[in-house]
């Protein structure tokens, strides 16, 4: 691996970046990236049991704004449809079935593989963009607290590898 590599891992690793890497990492991971933030989170707090809480919320702002910008993906690519098919965009029965629940659908944004296209579709669904944040944001804090206490009750020594 090339030092420059080296020494950005590094750099990153270092408790004293480490919130900044964990809000990056969990802003790329709410995107359609297919990668996860848990490994971050569980790492830094791990290395700085003191910085639990900042960390839990660093993690829940990055993954929530990540979300955010999801849900704008999702409102620009209907808008995109909508002008190429002159207004008539049709909604499949999944759709629909989220219509029903609103900006509420977003409280599901933490589940793994579905959450991150569920923010795209509330934009596309054009669901109230605040409402919508508000929601993401309790289901990923609700993620992040229950997981990591979870791995923190199971893994008090750290993982075993």
């Amino acid at each position: 691996m090339p030092d420059w590599i080296l020494s950005l891992l590094q750099l990153l690793a270092l408790p004293e970046v480490g919130l900044s890497t964990v809000f990056v990492v969990a802003f790329l991971s709410a995107t359609l990236l297919p990668m996860g933030s848990e490994p971050a989170v569980f790492g830094l707090i791990k290395l700085s049991p003191e910085l639990f809480w900042p960390v839990i919320f660093v993690a829940t702002a990055g993954n929530t704004l990540g979300g955010a910008v999801s849900w704008a993906m999702g409102l620009g690519a209907h808008n995109v449809v909508d002008k190429a098919s002159h207004g008539h965009t049709p909604h499949p029965r999944a759709l629909r079935w989220l219509e029903r629940f609103g900006p509420k659908a977003c409280l599901l944004s933490w589940l793994p593989v579905v959450g991150d296209p569920l923010c795209a579709v509330a934009g596309w669904l054009k669901f109230p963009f605040w409402p919508c944040v508000a929601y993401m944001a309790v289901g990923k804090f609700a993620r992040y607290l229950t997981m990591t206490a979870a791995l923190l009750w199971v893994f008090p020594g750290g993982l075993p590898f």
